[in-house]
């Protein structure tokens, strides 16, 4: 049996500057924290002759072609992996669709695994680089690369998009009193609403020859920038503020990136205690992220009207061997 895991992440500056529209021609820059909170795969040897997959779904297959997961088969096409006598199943702590990058974790979850029963080592890098070319190159989802790469590495880590694609991650200089204010702060708080991410990117693909949607990205890369500078020198108040000038620049992106609950909970939020905060992810749904130093008035006030808090730490491993059997 083999069983490994994969954290989910929350964008720290610079979201949307990884999509491959915006990089190819001006580079990008993204800063993403790993949290504990994980995606979780099982192989498993199966006495009968067939390819057995749980996830929401039971699929029983006798050939790769015919399993309906798509990263699932198209992993096992790129890996060659032809074996059958093989169950896979996955859970996850968090559900699809809610922002935190749930299929960049589950397809290196998937890698990882594969990799460890076919006896390969991979570096973080390589697995990245796999995760988003099954998942950009060969299924042509309209995503971005932070959510492979966070995954892959873990950390509190920038990462560098270059024109030809080249992907360089470099941990964030954080003193360890200000990485554990930043993690005590911020608070993640979930809609209720989950959606599908390539929706949303897949609108801003069709808009991107637009001259506001390249400025708005340009600004944001400033902005990711900035917030590297503040985490790095401790200034927590100028990254709340610059997580605000964010989201209200976001939302110029798409009218689909926030609605009226939304619009309303996040005024709510900065009249209770909130610095800054942004929708994490592509937008639409999911969760919530604002930093408060005053976290019992914020929590008070975001539950009293139904929002569920979800608590969570940093996580420094990244893609990881959970058991191996």
């Amino acid at each position: 049996m083999i069983i490994t895991r994969s954290p989910f992440r929350i964008t720290l500056g610079g979201g949307g500057t990884d999509l491959p529209f915006y990089y190819k021609d001006y580079e990008g820059f993204l800063l993403a924290g790993a949290i504990d909170k994980y995606v979780y795969i099982t192989l498993n040897h199966a006495f009968n002759d067939e390819i057995i997959i749980k996830y929401s779904k039971l699929e029983r297959v006798k050939n790769i072609n015919d399993i309906e997961h798509p990263i699932i088969r198209e992993t096992m096409r790129y890996l060659n992996l032809n074996t059958h006598h093989l169950e896979i199943s996955s859970i996850a702590d968090i559900p699809a669709g809610t922002g935190l990058g749930s299929s960049g974790s589950f397809t290196t979850a998937l890698l990882k695994a594969f990799h460890t029963w076919q006896k390969n080592l991979v570096h973080p890098h390589e697995l990245a680089e796999q995760a988003c070319h099954i998942e950009l190159d060969i299924l042509r989802e309209p995503i971005g690369k932070q959510d492979q790469y966070i995954a892959a590495y873990g950390g509190l880590t920038c990462f560098h998009f270059a024109k030809n694609g080249t992907v360089t991650a470099v941990p964030l200089k954080i003193s360890a009193e200000t990485m554990y204010n930043l993690e005590d702060n911020l608070i993640l708080f979930f809609t209720g609403y989950s959606r599908s991410a390539s929706n949303i990117l897949g609108e801003l693909k069709q808009k991107s020859k637009d001259s506001s949607i390249i400025d708005n990205l340009h600004f944001v890369k400033d902005l990711g920038l900035k917030s590297k500078v503040a985490l790095e020198v401790g200034d927590l108040n100028e990254f709340a503020n610059l997580m605000n000038v964010h989201w209200e620049h976001k939302k110029q992106l798409s009218q689909n990136i926030s609605n009226s609950d939304i619009d309303n909970w996040y005024k709510l939020a900065l009249k209770n205690g909130a610095l800054g905060g942004k929708v994490i992810g592509a937008g639409g749904g999911g969760f919530l992220m604002f930093y408060a130093h005053d976290k019992m008035k914020l929590r008070h006030a975001l539950q009293k009207i139904g929002l569920i808090e979800m608590r969570f730490r940093f996580d420094f491993l990244g893609a990881q061997i959970v058991v191996q059997s």
